[in-house]
């Protein structure tokens, strides 16, 4: 039986609920939070050396795409890659015989990360990548353990994104996080199986909510990490050298969380939200 508090909870909506549901949160922050939110976002140019065009994206973007180590890495998978920013970060850093699957569910957002790999990428580079339009959550039932790092840059709740249209931020409720989290495990559980043992995998957002986050990877060490550590943490160690040739940029700070990390906007010069974190399959899984 619902008690009044979960009742009351469950009955939050549109902007009232989204502001109460926030403020509880983040107590004190969210105001400024919420300022932030409507100043610069810290977007900076990425010009990948010999390519046609550059590309602009948050800064914070490109410190989560730079803390998946690549050294060594031969089959890359971007999983939920479109627009394509983080697609570029991983596509300038890999070595130079390693070969990265773009990958995007939705065929118009795949045709924007496509035109972005052909026009943001010299020829030797775009040549070694695969565009791809498939469904992330069900690769697993065609192949399992066949790349070595994987960034899965999960659709979110993106805060950022709702409070400044007021027709989703009256449309706002607790439902639409149950729905994202169950699409969010779903991609997570498949990129877990496309790992190879050994292999590394970056899980970000840009969500402010935990259940979209630390709750997410506490979700899978619970399912994983029951009886073996199936899954261990890295810490995050980006290195800006990897990405000098590309853009001049200040890398922002990171708060450490549980389970990852969190760029703040409020604390960062308008960069994020991002949310991340950096796991390790040190065995198969076997259920």
């Amino acid at each position: 039986m619902k008690n009044k508090s979960t009742e009351k909870k469950e009955k939050l909506s549109g902007a009232e609920g989204f502001e109460q549901y926030y403020s509880n949160l983040y107590g004190s922050r969210w105001q400024n939070l919420k300022e932030a939110f409507f100043k610069d976002n810290s977007a900076v140019s990425y010009h990948v050396p010999g390519a046609e065009k550059e590309y602009f994206l948050d800064s914070a973007s490109v410190l989560a795409a730079l803390s998946l180590p690549l050294k060594g890495a031969e089959n890359i998978l971007d999983l939920c890659a479109a627009p394509g920013g983080k697609t570029l970060v991983l596509a300038s850093r890999m070595d130079d015989e390693a070969k990265l699957s773009s990958n995007e569910r939705s065929p118009e957002r795949k045709h924007r990360l496509s035109t972005v790999v052909q026009t943001c990428l010299p020829a030797e580079i775009s040549e070694r990548i695969t565009v791809s339009c498939s469904d992330g959550a069900t690769w697993c039932k065609r192949q399992t353990e066949c790349f070595d790092r994987i960034l899965l840059d999960a659709p979110c709740s993106s805060e950022r994104h709702v409070i400044a249209d007021p027709k989703y931020l009256n449309t706002w409720s607790l439902s639409r996080i149950k729905t994202v989290t169950m699409e969010q495990w779903a991609l997570l559980s498949s990129a877990c199986r496309l790992l190879e043992v050994g292999g590394i995998l970056l899980y970000s957002t840009c969500a402010l909510c935990p259940q979209e986050n630390d709750e997410m990877i506490e979700k899978l060490f619970k399912k994983f990490n029951k009886k073996e550590n199936v899954f261990t943490l890295l810490e995050a160690s980006p290195r800006v050298e990897e990405i000098e040739s590309c853009c001049n940029i200040v890398l922002p700070g990171f708060e450490k969380t549980k389970y990852g990390y969190q760029i703040l906007p409020d604390k960062e010069g308008g960069a994020g939200p991002i949310y991340f974190s950096i796991l390790q399959k040190q065995i198969s899984i076997t259920s």
